[in-house]
């Protein structure tokens, strides 16, 4: 029992090259992982619940968490996870993608949009989508109406 508690880790295999050029291996690349996806869900909390976007990233992140603290060899981790090399998710790792120094430029409302900035003006949705939601909204005496509806009504 002792020597397999010292021996396990002293008889792991160690990977020696990654085998992508400027891409070094990390020996204790299981324990960085756990402590990357250990802040990436402690950071998304402050997301809210019901966003699809954080449901998705905590989904995803608890899996490969559980794979990193359930397997103890690099091979068997880049298996389950089938996302390739484990230093390659590490390197990768950029969760919100957003650099530290990074300044956003906040518009009000009502402020005009600077000229360097695209403005995006989606296209009018389908009239199903207002058929949908009046049906889900469970209110039939209220109708949701359209904006080429609401245009009209104010022009």
């Amino acid at each position: 029992m002792f020597l397999r508690a010292i021996g396990r880790p002293l008889l792991a295999k160690v990977k020696q090259t990654t085998g992508i050029v400027g891409l070094d291996v990390v020996p204790n690349a299981r324990e960085v992982l756990i402590g990357l996806y250990s802040k990436t869900l402690k950071e998304i909390q402050a997301v809210p619940e019901d966003e699809g976007y954080r449901k998705a990233v905590e989904s995803f992140t608890r899996h490969r968490l559980k794979v990193c603290q359930e397997e103890e060899d690099w091979e068997n981790i880049e298996k389950r996870l089938g996302c390739g090399q484990l230093f390659s998710l590490i390197e990768k790792w950029d969760p919100w993608g957003v650099p530290d120094d990074y300044e956003c430029e906040v518009i009000e409302n009502d402020a005009p949009v600077p000229k360097h900035i695209p403005l995006h003006r989606p296209g009018p949705l389908p009239e199903e989508f207002y058929k949908t939601l009046e049906a889900i909204s469970g209110d039939s005496t209220k109708k949701v109406e359209t904006p080429e509806k609401a245009s009209q009504v104010t022009e």
